[in-house]
């Protein structure tokens, strides 16, 4: 719902349980009146009359309390906007007008010849508030240093605790918290995508628990390098600036006529604790961010860990028939199927079916795959290419390079400038003529090095790769998906290194991480529901011991409910499973086909996090609730704690499936279910289901 007051200067954006208030002042100064729960516009043009303090000169009264600060004037905090041009840097903006359409609102300011929007919305049954900004130049060519989504602007607190999420390859989305202190906070990324260190999000709170008190959260929808600063300012205000791009040694260059969107960074407050933030977060992306995602998503196999790159029809077939006895309902085949790649080494960018492998190309196999009753999958790398292979050969300059400089090789690979049109196009040439080659269902999308070498020695401009890069694997993901409306895709970066907002409206799920050891992945996984749905959170079980990363053993049991928190995967060498083991496999997947649309629709509570011994998620979507608990450790005998289970009807009766005894929902909620684990890697599913 949006309200605005009579002069057209007051706007407030209202959800369910929360709203949004800014202001314009006669001196077109754009104030930031409130965040947080409901109000109305009343009590925000109340807010608009109040007086800005008297500061002494050495600090601004507009600081702290600017909606978008921009550069220039009497402004000291960090400018989400800078920009300049022959003549000058900076910007001095006056107000022209609003306007709305579809529940959109529009903040029009302008500066000589540049028109800054600022856009607001706040979709129906939601708390997330989603901004962004639109830069149109209509004169002389304008450089922009930076161009931020949006500034957030918190309520004055005594004291602010950050959470975030951190990491590294096979380590991803491990929660942090710290109390914030005075300064700023920066994470990012200077990568070219969003990397493995830190997802774009952060949380503040003062004192919230998992179900209680206020939580402010923020996550930016790009994928490309970005920053988000956390600052505590002279007053102890906070606000939170985002966008992006890492550093402000420039965007792009606009000329006469161009303009430019920013990404959208998303903020949402809730009264909930973090685990309704985490809830309302889920919520969002279901319903407006990720494509299709009322469908659950097919039990898969993907055959990477099982052969790496020494593959062929004949065993493919064999693994695919093993699969689809167990149950699986996708095959993918990894690595390893087209131009020369025997190795890392060759192959990279030729994306035509290794004929010595595939004889007859890929349709054989991928018919065969159906004809078990799955869908069939397939990896691919776009964006890199080897220097041994024939794309290279032909194109040398298609890669991002600096001349004069040594180049990185990192996986025996160079990084395609996606920003050229020529590239844009023989990639949609190469894989709009694969996935018309053969009925395949689902592409699997890495992305396995960083940038380092990003340079384009043609372009009067090179350093607009890093944004065109972004933008142009968008354009392709939405072209091929436009084209092949019934294939999946998924992104993939050596595991998590590029999960956000952006990427997941144009993917089906995300690969969490390389890590596939199940005591590691929750952590992994606890940290990445923060802010994201189990819908989107691929996860296998792979051979025990984990030869991968730690040699760490490991039961089938704990390893499949570690991977039944989101969308189940196997990744194993099934050929060298025993039929005990095949059998107990086809057990888990039957399990999980039935309580798929709870874990990937429900409602997520973590009932107890991965700190050592016992530690437990739980869904719940109409009348079901799953339970997915796991014993890490057992000392000194003592018995495993019961389980207090959230969300239930206190006068509701609930029945066990696995035991058939029935509980009156308040017995659950304050005495909690007791499960059966004993020992240490135990772990165990309960279903419960409402009469």
């Amino acid at each position: 719902m949006l309200d605005i007051s009579e002069d057209g200067r007051t706007w407030v954006l209202s959800g369910p349980a929360s709203s949004y208030a800014v202001h314009v002042t006669d001196r077109d100064e754009l104030l930031h009146l409130h965040w947080g729960a409901r109000i109305g516009l009343a009590d925000a043009e109340a807010l608009a009359v109040r007086p800005l303090p008297d500061y002494w000169p050495f600090e601004s009264p507009l600081d702290g309390r600017e909606e978008y600060p921009v550069e220039g004037g009497p402004r000291f905090t960090r400018p989400a906007l800078s920009v300049r041009t022959g003549e000058r840097r900076g910007t001095e903006w006056t107000y022209e007008g609003h306007d709305t359409e579809d529940g959109e609102l529009r903040l029009r300011f302008r500066d000589g010849d540049l028109a800054v929007t600022l856009h607001y919305r706040m979709r129906s049954a939601t708390d997330v508030v989603e901004r962004w900004v639109t830069l149109d130049n209509h004169g002389p060519a304008v450089e922009v240093l930076r161009a931020d989504s949006a500034t957030w602007t918190l309520p004055d607190r005594d004291t602010w605790r950050l959470s975030q999420l951190h990491g590294r390859w096979g380590a991803e989305s491990r929660l942090e918290r710290s109390t914030l202190t005075h300064g700023e906070k920066v994470v990012g990324s200077r990568r070219g995508h969003t990397g493995h260190q830190h997802l774009p999000w952060v949380a503040l709170d003062t004192d919230a628990t998992e179900e209680h008190g206020e939580v402010y959260g923020c996550a930016l929808g790009w994928s490309g390098s970005w920053r988000i600063a956390v600052a505590q300012l002279p007053d102890a205000r906070v606000q939170i600036t985002g966008g992006a791009g890492y550093d402000d040694s420039g965007l792009l260059m606009l000329g006469t006529g161009e303009s430019y969107t920013t990404p959208v960074f998303a903020g949402l407050w809730t009264d909930g604790g973090h685990g309704g933030a985490s809830r309302a977060w889920h919520a969002y992306q279901r319903t407006y961010v990720i494509p299709g995602a009322d469908q659950d998503r097919p039990v898969l196999f993907n055959s990477w860990e099982a052969t790496e790159f020494d593959i062929s029809e004949e065993q493919q077939r064999a693994l695919a028939e093993r699969a689809a006895a167990m149950g699986v309902e996708l095959f993918v085949v990894d690595d390893g199927w087209f131009g020369a790649r025997t190795s890392d080494r060759a192959g990279l960018g030729d994306w035509t079916p290794n004929p010595d492998r595939f004889p007859g190309g890929l349709k054989p196999l991928a018919e065969h795959v159906h004809g078990l009753g799955m869908q069939f999958g397939i990896w691919v790398e776009p964006e890199m290419v080897n220097p041994d292979s024939d794309l290279y050969r032909a194109h040398p300059d298609w890669v991002q390079y600096q001349p004069g400089r040594k180049r990185t090789e990192f996986r025996n690979q160079l990084v395609l400038n996606l920003a050229r049109e020529d590239v844009q196009e023989y990639l949609w040439e190469q894989l709009d003529g694969l996935l018309s080659s053969a009925p395949i269902d689902y592409v699997k999308w890495d992305f396995n090095r960083c940038f380092t070498d990003a340079g384009w020695p043609d372009d009067p401009y090179p350093q607009r790769l890093w944004i065109d890069h972004v933008h142009a694997l968008y354009g392709l993901l939405d072209r091929l998906r436009a084209a092949h409306p019934g294939v999946a895709f998924e992104s993939c970066s050596g595991g998590g290194g590029r999960i956000d907002l952006g990427v997941l409206g144009r993917t089906d799920q995300v690969w969490t991480s390389d890590n596939t050891d199940p005591l590691d992945r929750l952590a992994i996984q606890h940290g990445f529901s923060q802010i994201h749905p189990a819908r989107v959170m691929a996860a296998w079980v792979t051979d025990s011991p984990n030869a991968m990363l730690n040699q760490r053993a490991s039961s089938l049991r704990f390893r499949f409910v570690s991977a039944m928190a989101g969308v189940l995967g196997v990744g194993g060498d099934l050929t060298k499973w025993t039929e005990r083991e095949l059998a107990e496999a086809r057990d888990w997947v039957e399990l999980y086909k039935g309580i798929r649309p709870v874990v990937q629709r429900g409602d997520l509570y973590r009932l107890r996090p991965p700190e050592g011994g016992l530690s437990a998620v739980q869904y719940a979507l109409g009348d079901e609730i799953v339970v997915l608990a796991w014993l890490q450790a057992q000392r000194y005998g003592e018995p495993v704690p019961a389980l207090r289970l959230r969300g239930l009807d206190p006068s509701a009766s609930y029945k066990c499936l696995e035991t058939g005894e029935v509980h009156r929902g308040a017995v659950l909620l304050h005495h909690g279910v007791r499960v059966g684990l004993r020992g240490d890697l135990d772990a165990t599913v309960v279903r419960l289901q409402r009469k």
